[in-house]
């Protein structure tokens, strides 16, 4: 981490890029030239877009994804900044910040999924992208409102990658060497003030060895949560699948977007948040003594716990999805709606949702407290790779499955969904869960915590 001073400019910089994404969809969607030609016969060669149409929408694209990848993990890191880690009370404060931000990150998801997606369908996309950057821009002026109250610390002038990658070369050849430390594990070393952090490795051959290895004993960790990432992927796709099958209706003249029941679990982050942060953690603090209740891995780990149960729940609920399919004569008709109520997806949304509030926000605390103080911005991409990796693991399975259940024409994941079998892939993830809980817990029992805040 090069220091706050340099995270606000990385944040200024990147929603800049975010606000010309936004910007140039909207473009894309609004001017008539930027828009591929009206379809008005049977020939589909005449309706293709421009290369130069194609080009500016992926390059938007890109600019919203690439924003995004430097607008998280420093935007949070900065904000977890403001706590003084030598303070108790901060300190305590600082894990409040976490849950709040995530509440505040559900609001926004949940504006996006219920009003943009209906904005889009029902008025059109160039509005829905106008609106996108323009909350953009008024986010960006508030930010910059806050400047000059912001805690902003010296940057140690040099790249974290360049120190971090010193301190792994110290590490090597120390192991090489046999170097062994005076038993100055971190609890020893986070004693030092701020501003003996913010020095360098200069000081101490032992500091940068000890930062190297507080970095690989995170990964044992960072592993044992991917399969959690997986599970997580299916909130946008599978679980959206089923959705379009159900009987969607509302009332008589209004039905619910597929998308929008995903607000379910935006809604239970929502509710939850307050009542995990202002009612659990001050009644399991009473007991545990502890200043947040429970530990971060304990967290993390009651989240997968839940994340396994809501694998076995999606289960159930595509069992009895496929069996009144079947009841119904409608396996052979994958556009037709079934007479069963999209009512029955709301436990494992509820559920997903709930387990975002312990392993997500567990996993973003963790990752920034536990790693070297040089490198938190790292540490919460180390957390977001956990989701971008868990949906890599997620079509790997996915597709290897497929290829091996396609050989005998019954595929798991048959473009028909009433012939198709979910509720297998479902259950491989329940088991794969409770497996990757298993190691996790056997990692977190031997992890010994930096004393950094309690």
């Amino acid at each position: 981490m090069f220091g706050c001073g340099v995270k606000l400019l990385r944040i200024n910089h990147v929603w800049l890029d975010l606000r010309r994404g936004y910007a140039m969809l909207t473009l894309s969607a609004v001017l008539p030239y930027m828009r591929p030609p009206t379809c008005t016969s049977n020939d589909t060669a005449n309706c293709r877009p421009s290369s130069f149409q194609i080009s500016f929408f992926y390059i938007s694209l890109y600019l919203v994804a690439f924003a995004q990848g430097g607008d998280k993990p420093c935007s949070v890191a900065f904000g977890a900044d403001q706590f003084d880690q030598n303070d108790p009370k901060e300190c305590i404060s600082r894990s409040s910040f976490f849950n709040w931000w995530y509440f505040c990150m559900a609001v926004g998801i949940s504006v996006g999924v219920v009003v943009l997606s209906y904005v889009e369908d029902n008025v059109g996309w160039g509005l829905g992208f106008g609106i996108s950057c323009l909350i953009t821009v008024v986010s960006l002026t508030v930010f910059l409102a806050g400047s000059t109250r912001y805690r902003l610390y010296n940057p140690s002038g040099r790249s974290p990658f360049v120190r971090i990658g010193n301190s792994f070369v110290l590490l090597l050849r120390s192991w090489r060497a046999g170097y062994d430390p005076v038993e100055a594990r971190c609890e020893v070393i986070e004693i030092k003030s701020v501003a003996m952090e913010e020095s360098g490795c200069e000081d101490s051959t032992g500091r940068c060895i000890e930062e190297a290895k507080g970095v690989l004993q995170l990964l044992p960790i960072w592993t044992t949560c991917l399969i959690y990432g997986a599970v997580f992927a299916q909130i946008s796709t599978f679980f959206n699948k089923q959705a379009r099958t159900l009987d969607r209706s509302i009332t008589s003249s209004l039905e619910l977007p597929p998308a929008a029941i995903q607000s379910v679990g935006s809604l239970a982050i929502l509710v939850f948040i307050p009542v995990y942060d202002q009612i659990l953690v001050p009644f399991v603090r009473k007991f545990t003594k502890h200043p947040t209740g429970i530990t971060m891995l304990q967290r993390i780990g009651i989240g997968m716990v839940i994340s396994a149960l809501t694998v076995v729940v999606s289960a159930l609920v595509e069992t009895k999805r496929l069996k009144v399919a079947r009841d119904f004569d409608l396996v052979d008709q994958p556009n037709a709606t079934i007479p069963m109520s999209w009512w029955w997806m709301v436990p494992q949304y509820l559920l997903i949702g709930i387990g975002d509030v312990f392993t997500i926000v567990g996993l973003q605390e963790f990752f920034y407290d536990q790693m070297p103080i040089h490198f938190r911005s790292l540490g919460l991409a180390l957390y977001l790779s956990v989701i971008g990796i868990g949906s890599f693991i997620s079509s790997i399975l996915i597709s290897l499955i497929d290829e091996v259940t396609s050989e005998d024409g019954d595929s798991w994941f048959s473009n028909n969904l009433n012939r198709a079998h979910l509720d297998y892939f479902y259950w491989l993830l329940a088991i794969l869960s409770i497996v990757e809980l298993v190691l996790f817990l056997y990692f977190a029992k031997g992890y010994v915590y930096k004393k950094k805040c309690l």
